[in-house]
């Protein structure tokens, strides 16, 4: 909203600077051109600094995304082996507690608690401040 209110009042300026060389019948004629092109260059303008936003944007979140996928990969590795067995098996490949039953030979109270164990060893390892130095 801003924009149009700047692009409408430069081209009035510009009418009032060129006032002696632009004839009275066509001043109307005068704002619109100069507003239509007024308006081009701010779309050009936004446009390229819309690209360039959407790079720093995407290349923040790429490295971010890289780093988090890393962290949790770190952290997963700290588990012993049986919570990261069923741990990737409920949370990365979507079994079920009796499909992870099944495939593990553990109790369903088994699989849940190394599951809960597993979990809050992760939280406690991402929460924890030194693994970002």
């Amino acid at each position: 909203m801003d924009t149009a209110k700047d692009i409408v009042q430069d081209a009035f300026e510009k009418l009032w600077i060129n006032r002696k060389s632009v004839d009275v019948n066509k001043a109307k004629s005068y704002l619109f051109t100069v507003a239509y092109h007024a308006m081009i260059d701010s779309k050009r303008r936004y446009k390229h600094h819309e690209k360039y936003i959407n790079e720093v944007f995407d290349e923040t979140c790429n490295n971010q995304y890289s780093d988090l996928n890393e962290l949790l990969h770190r952290a997963v590795e700290q588990l012993p082996d049986v919570q990261k067995s069923v741990l990737l098996l409920r949370d990365y490949e979507g079994y079920s507690y009796e499909e992870i039953e099944k495939i593990t030979g553990l109790t369903a109270a088994q699989v849940k608690i190394y599951i809960h164990r597993a979990r809050q060893q992760m939280k406690q390892y991402i929460g924890n401040m030194n693994v970002f130095v």
